[in-house]
């Protein structure tokens, strides 16, 4: 029992953090953003070069994957997503237009990167063990501790400074903050860039536990998206917890299930669509229309 809770914890941390980014996005856009299980992916291989190839110390490495995806997301934004928006009333536009980054963004990591498999050397050695009931690396740990304060951090910007309550008015009404002053153009920029480095600090942050390789982007999107329709598309708190809940069910999945093969995600699916037809907006969401 305290293996699955520690494994749910670290498994629910870093998918609460990559469902985080993918709502804001959502939030404050309306846009589905496809690409952002390759914006991951671009995070941990930033690191890889910087730690793992260059010897730059961690933590500075993790910043340059952050910096690295900013300005990829507000590039991504202002010139692509941005003119889209404001040309076409039809949503299948953004869609589009996101598949298409994602696809480019895949090529582009083949191109630069290849598509073998990257790790980086471990940042802490030796593992704890708890009478044999509980064991985890001690590098484990200091991840999820890590993905811990940083959502704990996104929380306290988004409630406590201008730029997280600009932010939040453009998410709850876009017209109405607009009218109240907020720089829409300026702020979506804002945000976007802010959801790409979540992505992106997370990517860093897992390339020492998992590595990085090119086929990641699908499969994270993939989980991404579950977390968000687990929540409630568009909630902060719902993200949290749909990460939250996708790390518990697939902690006590692999320790019940093991012997059965990979038959976990099979089962998540499934409640996922029984939970679903239920209640279609989330936990947390509001009810469509």
């Amino acid at each position: 029992m305290e293996q699955i809770l520690a494994n749910g914890v670290y498994l629910g941390s870093q998918y609460a953090m990559i469902a985080l980014g993918l709502t804001l996005i959502f939030a404050l856009m309306n846009v589905l953003n496809f690409a952002h299980g390759q914006m991951y992916v671009i995070g941990g291989f930033v690191t890889y070069t910087f730690y793992g190839q260059w010897g730059v110390p961690f933590v500075l490495a993790l910043v340059m994957s952050c910096v690295t995806l900013a300005i990829l997301g507000a590039l991504i934004e202002k010139f692509l997503f941005a003119p889209v928006i404001k040309g076409s009333a039809r949503e299948e536009s953004t869609m589009l237009l996101a598949a298409g980054i994602a696809f480019f963004l895949d090529a582009l990591i083949l191109l630069v990167f290849g598509e073998k498999q990257r790790g980086v050397p471990k940042i802490v050695d030796g593992v704890f063990n708890y009478d044999f009931r509980l064991i985890m690396p001690y590098d484990r740990i200091l991840i999820c501790a890590l993905a811990i304060l940083s959502i704990v951090a996104f929380i306290g910007l988004m409630q406590y400074t201008k730029t997280g309550r600009a932010l939040r008015a453009l998410a709850q009404d876009r017209t109405a903050a607009q009218l109240m002053g907020v720089n829409v153009d300026r702020y979506s920029m804002i945000g976007f860039a802010l959801g790409a480095m979540l992505a992106g600090l997370v990517g860093g942050l897992l390339v020492t536990i998992t590595g990085v390789n090119l086929g990641m982007g699908g499969p994270t999107s993939i989980k991404a998206f579950m977390m968000v329709m687990i929540g409630g598309a568009g909630v902060i708190s719902g993200a949290i917890w749909g990460g939250i809940i996708l790390g518990f069910m697939e902690a006590i999945g692999l320790a019940v299930l093991s012997q059965y093969g990979d038959i976990t995600y099979l089962l998540i699916f499934i409640s996922l669509m029984i939970f679903l037809a239920i209640r279609p907006q989330g936990l947390m969401g509001k009810p469509w229309g």
